[in-house]
């Protein structure tokens, strides 16, 4: 039995449309979708039930696509649709192809708001990888969450497309943005940016250009910045180094750790629920691995 069927689905959009339509001032509803957009957001990541958060995004995406349709100058409805997009993709879409699918249309979107911030970023596919760095050198703070936003939707259409060599090409792209991050404000979601860096420098082994401690490096910055509340540092700390360096004692330490965590944390909670179920799977797996 789903967890939340049709129905219920349909009330949901009828009764938040009727918040957005209850103002005829066009600036009023704006806000009012903005804050919407932000809210439930924040409600997901606080959630405890990835199972109900799995049922229930699909019909927020389309809600989303509606308001972004209607309201197609409003920044911040685009860059929720493109994360939400990409997190759903990673998260929770285990077929190839609509995988691919929802993580294009993602950067489409994370591309689009990118363009809107700096004309110049527009195609930053297209650009030189020193062309870019000096693009990013002339952001500043208040540009932190728009990076950030592009450097993670990027990341997850890298990881879709791993089978293309073009797509894999793009890492030192999303490194780019994810240390002009760091510059201007490592503490930006609790250092989340440190751990991008992190898998980003341990993906690949030694021998083909891997750096693993600078990728140790990084995952124990975001550990302290987050004051150990965010899981998924530790889950690609053991996952990526400790894995990768063959050290079974800290790959067992992190995972035991992460299970015995409390997961409930603000923006947290549920990426630290399946930091949990995939610490559980890496410990079971240990002693074929090591």
């Amino acid at each position: 039995m789903r967890l939340i069927d049709f129905s219920k689905r349909a009330l949901l959009v009828t009764t938040i449309s009727s918040v957005f339509l209850a103002s005829g001032c066009s600036a009023l509803i704006a806000k009012k979708t903005e804050q919407f957009a932000r809210d439930f957001s924040s409600t997901i990541l606080d959630s405890d039930d990835p199972v109900t958060i799995e049922q229930g995004i699909p019909a927020y995406l389309l809600l989303l696509d509606a308001l972004v349709k209607n309201n197609p100058e409003q920044i911040s409805l685009r860059q929720a649709s493109a994360t939400l997009t990409s997190a759903y993709a990673s998260g929770f879409v285990k077929e190839a192809v609509r995988s691919k699918r929802l993580n294009q249309k993602a950067l489409t979107d994370a591309f689009s708001v990118l363009c809107q911030q700096d004309k110049h970023l527009c195609q930053p596919r297209e650009l030189t990888l020193n062309d870019l760095q000096q693009r990013l050198a002339q952001m500043n703070k208040s540009d932190v969450a728009t990076l950030f936003m592009v450097g993670s939707v990027w990341a997850g259409w890298i990881q879709a497309n791993a089978d293309d060599w073009n797509a894999v090409a793009d890492m030192p792209r999303v490194e780019a943005l994810m240390t002009r991050i760091v510059a201007l404000d490592e503490n930006y979601q609790q250092g989340a940016a440190h751990i991008y860096l992190g898998v980003l420098a341990t993906v690949l082994t030694p021998a083909l250009g891997g750096r693993p401690e600078v990728g140790k490096a990084h995952f124990e910055r975001a550990i302290s910045l987050s004051d150990g509340h965010n899981l998924a540092a530790k889950l690609y700390y053991a996952k990526n180094y400790a894995r990768g360096v063959f050290d079974r004692e800290l790959h067992d330490k992190l995972l035991n750790e992460i299970l015995a965590a409390e997961p409930h944390a603000k923006d947290l909670t549920l990426s630290n629920i399946m930091a949990q179920q995939q610490a559980k799977e890496l410990l079971q797996s240990a002693d074929d691995y090591f």
